[in-house]
């Protein structure tokens, strides 16, 4: 039987290396945004890290074991299903695994006591699932590195 992705992702010696690549994921995907939806998505994001830097990283860190709850089942079904590579996997899933993933934000927002960035999440919110989709197959590469 393969191991489960919490297994291998949320392990200590792992785990660091895990949010450090999922960082760089996020401040690439924002960084090739364009046009207005764009501009509003680099500007919301430059906003949150103004707010508290580090945030970014350490809301990662505190997600990571929800992420990965919402991830596992997808990676049971590829490590016994699919072919080819996780993110590509993940890309003939989008809306199931955007909703997925979503889940875990939408309720970490709803939680929030910092009026600044549940504000700035609101306004994001309605291209989330798009931004997520489009960050699919790179997010399925960085799982896929730790999890093997």
């Amino acid at each position: 039987m393969a191991e489960t992705l919490k297994a291998r992702l949320l392990d200590t010696d792992r785990r660091g290396a895990v949010v450090d690549d999922l960082n760089a994921l996020v401040d690439s995907e924002v960084a090739n945004k364009s046009g207005l939806s764009g501009g509003v998505v680099k500007t919301g994001y430059a906003g949150v890290k103004k707010v508290k830097p580090g945030f970014v990283r350490e809301a990662i860190d505190k997600m990571l074991d929800d992420f990965v709850e919402q991830l596992e089942p997808f990676w049971a079904t590829f490590t016994t299903e699919a072919t080819g590579d996780f993110g590509t996997f993940l890309a003939t899933r989008p809306h199931e695994a955007s909703e997925a993933l979503l889940t875990v934000t939408d309720r970490r927002a709803e939680r929030s006591n910092r009026a600044a960035v549940t504000s700035i999440y609101s306004k994001l919110r309605p291209k989330a699932q798009e931004n997520v989709i489009e960050a699919l197959p790179g997010l399925g590469a960085v799982i896929e590195k730790h999890g093997r």
